[in-house]
């Protein structure tokens, strides 16, 4: 399930590099809430502006202790220092 949801924040980081109403309006077909998306086009866009992609990491945790259930975390790739 964290490979799904990493192709979708993928995407939707690159929309918000794009910037415009038809990109923010194909966002929203993503992502229902209008302040994540105000983020991802204010703040997300500008820090990865020069990256052409690769904008999220999945780090594999332990497992569950209920279930045994194999866990992973989605976290964003910090920006490169120039």
């Amino acid at each position: 399930k964290a490979k799904e949801v990493r192709g979708l924040a993928e995407r939707v980081i690159t929309l918000g590099k794009r910037g415009d109403l038809h990109a923010r309006r194909q966002a929203l077909r993503f992502v229902y809430s209008k302040n994540v998306v105000e983020k991802v086009f204010d703040d997300l866009a500008e820090r990865y502006a020069a990256r052409p992609g690769g904008y999220t990491r999945i780090v594999k945790l332990g497992p569950r202790q209920g279930d045994g259930a194999r866990m992973a975390q989605l976290e964003m790739v910090a920006e490169e220092e120039s």
